[in-house]
């Protein structure tokens, strides 16, 4: 049971990475840029809550979901995955509908012809 939460959140990334792999939005447009990304995103986030932790603001609930297995003080081993699936989902969304526009632009091209 402590491990619903870290369960769920690798489901739902995975999930996110076979949207991104099927319209090559993300990691399988050009995955170096996307680690780099990655890795710049989770640590300003990492930092954003040890910032917190550190000044009192953030704190850790308890709660029958999570593993219980602490990676610094208040700090649980859920929060950079969950702070990874934060930085995908956001990137996929994004990538996702900058495609959208540029396709929904190039299509409301075609369709407006000399013509008109």
């Amino acid at each position: 049971m402590g491990a619903i939460y870290l369960s769920s959140l690798l489901v739902a990334s995975a999930c996110m990475l076979l949207i991104d792999a099927r319209f090559h939005l993300f990691f399988w447009r050009d995955w170096r840029a996307a680690a780099i990304v990655m890795v710049t995103g989770v640590a300003f986030l990492l930092a954003w809550d040890l910032v917190g932790i550190v000044s009192g603001v953030f704190r850790m609930g308890a709660s029958d979901g999570m593993t219980g297995v602490l990676i610094a003080h208040e700090l649980p081993v859920e929060e950079p995955v969950f702070l990874a699936f934060l930085v995908l989902c956001t990137m996929v969304i994004f990538t996702g509908a900058v495609r959208l526009v540029e396709w929904r632009s190039s299509r409301s091209s075609h369709v407006e012809g000399p013509d008109q």
